[in-house]
């Protein structure tokens, strides 16, 4: 039997191959949890009873950055802000270490401060930034650079993006030449998209509404 993992990278990366019901299923049991039929690591018993309660010490804690390795700065941040709609929160230089800091996510850019101490304060109280990394050199590279993580051996998987309508998001996408993993209505599973980033990161495209389903 497939762990629950395996089964919803199946049904996401080779749609064709599997019946309605199994996505409804392995979709099902994603999304509310249950373990039916599934061979899981876990039971949902046992995850609740590992995930206790937050410590009154964790009070404050946030989820604040995912940090990415890019090979060229101006064909990522043309990627993000152009194409996926971020603003750049903050740029940090490291000559001696021979690296940049590009800081992307979804805030107004009339909102970020000009003054540089200001303008670190507003980017590290975001939530859910994309922190960009550059190591000087990279962009001469000829070949790819960075694993993405969805090939042996297997670590990360994507970032995730609301957006308002996944269709016309990726009508857009398209238009603009962005490469798909998956499209909205690829194989069995219909109103859920995966694009691919310049350094071949994936990207899920969804929206609340399509994932309740």
């Amino acid at each position: 039997m497939l762990s629950l993992q395996r089964q919803v990278i199946r049904v996401l990366c080779r749609p064709n191959i599997v019946s309605q019901a199994s996505v409804k299923s392995v979709l099902r049991n994603f999304i509310f949890g249950s373990t039916n039929s599934l061979n899981m690591a876990l039971s949902d018993d046992e995850a609740r009873k590992v995930c206790i309660p937050p410590p009154p010490e964790t009070e404050g804690f946030f989820f604040q950055q995912t940090m990415l390795r890019i090979k060229d700065p101006k064909k990522s941040l043309d990627f993000y802000s152009r194409v996926m709609g971020m603003s750049l929160l903050l740029k940090l230089d490291f000559p001696p270490m021979d690296f940049s800091l590009y800081f992307m996510g979804y805030e107004n850019a009339a909102d970020i401060p000009s003054d540089p101490k200001e303008r670190a304060r507003f980017c590290f109280s975001r939530k859910a930034t994309l922190e960009l990394t550059h190591n000087y050199g990279t962009e001469k590279e000829d070949k790819a650079v960075y694993h993405n993580g969805n090939s042996d051996p297997r670590g990360f998987g994507h970032i995730g993006i609301v957006v308002p309508d996944v269709y016309k998001s990726c009508e857009r996408f398209e238009q603009l030449g962005v490469p798909f993993i998956k499209k909205p209505d690829g194989g069995k599973m219909k109103g859920l998209a995966f694009i691919q980033d310049p350094d071949g990161y994936w990207i899920e495209i969804l929206n609340p509404q399509n994932m309740a389903k």
